[in-house]
């Protein structure tokens, strides 16, 4: 029978810890607090886990009953004092022993009693110097006792006593050995390590493989020995790495204790990384790392103790590896480094350094963009103050300047890596440990940036900044000899433009210092031995010291031993071998030492992993070489550059980063007509208007790629045909949006996936080609393909070359005519162009009454020595008909000249006027050969026409003066234009940018009355003044009007070429014939409104003769024109005549025509 009692007891409520601290330091899974009475345990708390700042929060509440008949029961001697413990738990699973000591009180009933019902805060003796304490309440209450609760006491005693029988001895050694443990991190005592350590063997032993305990009990021994190893007190790491390893695999994912095993070996891998460098540990510390993070998510106790800290250390250790398995790792490392970690500009650093090397390695420009990409990321995590914002900005630059700049050359890259080297030397004080570095790296992106434009201050400044970092890396600095490099390498550019000898004589003496500071093994010692050729065949042209240039050749072979064979840098070890043949070659006449340049030329352009512009460049040197030298390698080189060109324009994304990578190439600009010329040398014209077409109107034709007509594909492949016009739109869309974009890191995306996009467009073009009767799609045309411009009529290709200038006439059928014309040359074109600038200013400021006598001189001379040879061959071998359409296609200098207005201006004896140009054929002008075979095929497809007449006279303050004709001329041209056809006119207000865009696209006939403007220095800057923004020819080229047929650009400057690049025919007029406009008049310079509204006027007359029922055909405009300027000779002066110009398209369907 049960019976009733009244005891005294306490319930206590266990509430919080504060500056908990472990003494032996390991990283605990949790703590708990222990009550015992006398020796045994009483009762004992959630174990709970210990937050960063020390402290725990558990809220549990117990019991207590008066103890009496249970203590009785253990012992007769046993005592009511309470000890009160707090501990460590190291597993979160099965828990060997108690854990280690925390802090321990011994106290009676009356104290824990004596505080009432408040709680209170219980201290213990320091830790690490620090005073754990607990926050606890007690309360007394009466209970009434009943005999179940002794007879739980009863089963409380023989749990303990089995307990005891069973594992005592585990537990004592056990908790022994984090006994010793802690003594010894606090007293450094060698004697306590072993202690612990042979504790924790002997736990180990009676816990052999196959015990549920064998997994806790390794990982407690590893844990000593790694603290003896950490203390260098134990020398053996590789038996507790082994230790450590065995656990985990007992603790497998899913287990409770399997992260704190992870963390445990990735400490002991680094530890060893850390005194024995093995890479294979710090490898597998990352890897490890990888598995441990997503098992610790922010709040989670480890993640709380350390594991930042661990994966901030193995990131900051990992060296370099440009493997695929290391980027990989690294890739994986970033990616658990979500934004917002601590440690993520460190993982951005590290997987920027592997792509960076592999792309040293391999020369991929993704790899080089990814990097970029990175590193601006990792500046954008370290704000001013912050101790990596230097470091970072380097990198940044460095991958600019030195890789991409070098890759693809787009100068904002080089601009924006000056800028931020400066950033990050302002960082770098005097007395800073890398200054040495930005001073070095600032030095090295001015010396690219002299190369570049020239500017004497860059490589001035560049050499003084070497000179300061030589001074910081004195002999015995481990980069004394780099900086002796890029010293050499600066003074040696220096004399390549200032010729100064001095210059020369210092870099080859630095250079030869580095070379002997560089073993044979050093990474980078191949890059002095091609430097130091350089700089030996410059100096052996001024001696002719055969050993120089043997010594030249033999460094350069040197380093293609080193080198692997796809090595980037394998590029400039060909391309300075090429100069060394070519420098012997020139002193001692050999012809093998012309071939092995030729050949090492060709190499060198060929080589795949280097950068498009510096093959470039190593093709211009062979052109050159070859030409001078009459070597039959020349059309060679020369079709190399057009091949290579054409691809460093295809990769860049927008239509203005092509213009300024065609600018970049000082040298460039006449190319194309001296690949023709060397053709015409070569007795090959065929071949010669190939090359010229090829080498003309590249952007047009770049961005033409991608509005290729696809009807006869459609017909044999449909969905060969649909992919290619997605993608072709896909691309063509990302170019204009990149065009747009200010913002580099923005940028840099956008040409990410400009690139992404025009790969898979190549493979479409590719798989196109596959195909039978499309093997040459978007191939450069053949002759036969060209011919066909010449359908209607022949095409004139004027060639203007230092070589030599002549003319091609491509006829309707067979083969091209070569007309030279000898009494004309370069030099002299250019001058006939400046000579008619200045007679056509002159002449707008005379009375239109006056005889334009210096116009009148300039086109005789056009006549008799351009045009006549030319006209004879029409009419004595091709027997071409008067009033026959010609189309003239100028090229570089004979763009800026007039040629439609060549006339003898002679009298004959009979008192008639000797025919001119304009008299005997109907003169057009096209950009290339290609522009008017497109435009034919698009007129294929007309719709009913329609016709907008576009003015705007008055433009908004500060746009150009007011144009008091053009209302005039619009409400002219609305009476002339047929009353049948649908006609609208915008002006005024009306004529905005938006406005006269929108009648663009909504028409098939435009004529644009108002200011235009050609912008010398941005030539798709070039505008048309509307009301409120400029309507830009950027504006009109992103726009794609099939329908479009005619457009009359009364406005100046509409027809005039850029400076930069005349071959480009960037401007108005071709922008709408790019845009889908068939047929354009244009305008070569200023036209005055008030008398070209007379030549407007009987234009219009002639386009729509009474006679033809009111029909609009584009086709007729050419013809127009050509009546036109003939009726107005008495009211309209000789310059604004000869103003007008036709671009383009055929006169189809009629016969030959008489105004």
């Amino acid at each position: 029978m049960s019976g009733t009692s009244e005891s005294q007891c306490i319930r206590l409520d266990v509430i919080s810890g504060e500056t908990l601290r472990v003494p032996s330091g390991r990283i605990s899974a949790g703590i708990y607090v222990s009550i015992k009475i006398g020796s045994r345990r009483r009762w004992k708390s959630a174990i709970k886990v210990l937050s960063s700042e020390g402290s725990v929060t558990w809220r549990d509440t117990v019991t207590l009953y008066s103890l009496c008949r249970f203590a009785n029961a253990i012992s007769s001697h046993a005592s009511t004092a309470l000890s009160v413990e707090i501990r460590a738990s190291y597993e979160l699973g099965r828990m060997l022993g108690s854990g280690e000591v925390i802090g321990k009180l011994q106290m009676s009933w009356d104290e824990l009693l004596g505080h009432g019902d408040e709680p209170f805060s219980l201290s213990f003796p320091p830790v690490r110097d620090v005073h754990p304490s607990l926050t606890l309440k007690t309360t007394a209450v009466a209970h009434a006792c009943e005999d179940q609760d002794s007879a739980l006491f009863d089963l409380l005693v023989t749990e303990y006593q089995r307990q005891s029988l069973v594992g005592c001895k585990i537990a004592r050694d056990t908790d022994a050995g984090h006994a010793r443990l802690a003594e010894y991190m606090t007293s450094d005592t060698v004697s306590h390590l072993n202690d612990a350590v042979q504790h924790f063997q002997l736990v180990l032993d009676q816990c052999p493989v196959g015990h549920p305990d064998h997994g806790v009990a390794l990982t407690n021994l590893a844990s000593a020995r790694l603290r003896g190893y950490t203390q260098n007190h134990l020398q053996d790491i590789d038996t507790t790495i082994s230790l450590f390893r065995e656990a985990l695999a007992l603790r497998p994912q899913g287990h409770p204790d399997h992260a704190s095993s992870l963390l445990s070996l990735i400490r002991a891998l680094t530890w060893r990384y850390g005194k024995e460098s093995t890479v294979v540990d710090i490898h597998e510390s990352a890897q490890l790392c990888c598995k441990l993070l997503p098992l610790c998510p922010e709040g989670t106790y480890l993640r709380s103790m350390g594991v930042d800290t661990f994966v901030g250390h193995v990131i900051d250790r990992l060296p370099i590896d440009a493997s695929y398995e290391g980027i990989h790792l690294r890739r994986s490392m970033l990616e658990l480094c979500s934004l917002g970690y601590q440690f993520r500009h460190k993982a951005l650093h590290r997987l920027s350094q592997a792509l960076e090397t592999r792309f040293q390695q391999c020369g991929s420009i993704d790899d080089i963009n990814e990097t970029i990409q990175l590193r601006r990321e990792a500046v954008s995590l370290c704000p001013q103050g912050h101790s990596n914002r230097s470091l970072y900005l380097n990198d940044l630059a460095v991958s600019l300047s030195q890789h991409r700049f070098k890759q693809q050359g787009n100068s904002n890259d080089l601009d924006e890596a000056i800028s931020l080297h400066e950033e990050a030397l302002r960082l770098r004080l005097v007395g800073h440990e890398s200054r040495h570095f930005s001073l070095d790296n600032l030095g090295l992106a001015l010396t690219s940036r002299f190369r570049a434009r020239g500017d004497i201050d860059d490589i001035t400044r560049a050499i003084s900044l070497h000179r300061e970092a030589l001074t910081l890396r004195p002999p015995g600095h481990p980069q004394h000899d780099t900086t002796l490099n890029n010293l050499a390498v600066a003074l040696d550019t220096r004399y390549d433009e200032l010729h100064v000898s001095e210059d020369l004589n210092e870099a080859i003496d630095w250079y030869r210092q580095s070379l002997r500071l560089k073993r044979f093994d050093h990474p980078e010692r191949y890059l002095t031995l091609f430097n130091l050729s350089g700089a030996l065949c410059s100096l052996f042209m001024h001696t002719q010291e055969k050993k120089e240039v043997e010594e030249a050749i033999s460094f350069c072979q040197e380093s293609l031993e080193v080198l692997p064979s796809l090595h980037p840098d394998r590029f400039y070890s060909y391309h300075r071998l090429g100069q060394a043949y070519i420098a012997r070659y020139c002193v001692q006449y050999e012809p093998a030492d012309l071939s092995l340049a030729v050949e090492n030329f060709r190499l060198a352009s060929g080589h795949p992993t280097q950068g498009f512009p510096n093959r470039i460049l190593n093709a211009l040197w062979w052109v050159d070489e070859a030409e001078s030298h009459h070597h039959d390698s020349a059309l060679e080189a020369y079709q190399v550059f057009l091949e290579l060109f054409d691809n460093h324009m295809m990769a860049r994304s927008s239509i203005v980063s092509r213009r300024e990578a065609a600018t970049a190439f000082r040298d460039r600009h006449s190319l194309p007509v001296d690949a023709a010329s060397c053709a015409i040398r070569h007795d090959n014209p065929r071949y010669a208007v190939e090359l010229a077409e090829q080498g003309r109107g590249q952007q047009w034709s770049l961005a033409s790629r991608f509005k290729t007509p696809v009807e006869d594909l459609k017909s044999a492949n449909p969905k060969l045909a649909d992919n290619f016009l997605e993608l072709s739109k896909l691309v063509s869309n990302a170019s204009q949006n990149s065009a747009t974009i200010t913002d580099r890191a923005a940028a840099d995306l956008a040409e990410t996936e400009y690139r992404r996009l025009t790969r898979q467009w190549e493979a479409a073009v590719s798989e196109i080609r596959n195909l039978q009767p499309f093997s040459r799609f978007l191939l450069p045309p053949l002759y036969k393909d060209l011919q066909a411009a010449a359908s209607q009529g022949p095409v004139i290709l004027l060639i203007a070359s230092e070589y030599s200038c002549s003319a091609i006439i491509v006829p309707t059928s067979g083969e091209p005519h070569h007309v030279p014309l000898p009494s004309i040359a370069l030099p002299d074109l250019i001058i006939l162009k400046d000579r008619f600038t200045r007679a056509i200013r002159h002449a707008s400021r005379m009375n239109p009454a006056e005889t334009r006598t210096d116009l009148i001189v300039l086109s005789r001379i056009v006549w008799d020595e351009i045009m006549l040879p030319i006209v004879n061959v029409l009419e004595n071998v091709l027997k071409l008909k008067r009033r026959s359409r010609i189309w003239l296609c100028p090229t570089a200098a004979f763009t800026s000249i007039p040629l439609h207005a060549a006339n003898p201006f002679l009298t004959k004896a009979d008192r008639s006027k000797e025919p001119c140009l304009e008299d005997l054929y109907v003169c057009s002008y096209t950009p290339t050969l290609s522009a008017l075979v497109r435009s034919r095929q698009l007129m294929k497809r007309r719709v009913i026409p329609s016709f907008v007449a576009i003015g705007q006279g008055q433009p908004a303050a500060g746009k150009g003066k007011a144009l008091l004709a053009v209302d005039s001329e619009l409400e002219l041209v609305h009476k002339l234009v047929p009353a049948t056809a649908n006609r609208t006119t915008v002006s005024g207000d009306a004529a905005t940018r938006a406005g006269a865009l929108k009648a663009l696209e909504d028409n098939t006939w435009v004529h644009l009355a108002c200011h235009g403007k050609q912008d010398p220095q941005q030539p798709y800057n070039s505008h048309f003044v509307m009301r409120d923004k400029h309507l830009t020819l950027l504006d009109i080229m992103e726009r794609d009007i099939p329908h479009a047929e005619f457009a009359f650009l009364s406005a100046c400057h509409t027809a005039v070429g850029d400076k930069e690049t005349p071959d480009e025919v960037i401007h108005l007029a071709a922008g709408l014939q790019f845009s889908g406009f068939k047929s354009v008049v244009g305008t070569l310079w200023e036209v005055d409104d008030a008398v070209a509204k007379h030549v407007v006027e009987a234009f219009y007359k002639y386009m729509f003769n009474p006679k033809d029922g009111g029909v609009m055909n584009c086709t007729k405009a050419a013809w127009a024109l050509n009546c036109a300027t003939h009726a107005v000779k008495t009211k309209v002066p000789l310059e604004q005549r000869m103003v007008f110009v036709h671009i383009a398209l055929q006169l189809s369907h009629f016969h030959v025509l008489s105004c």
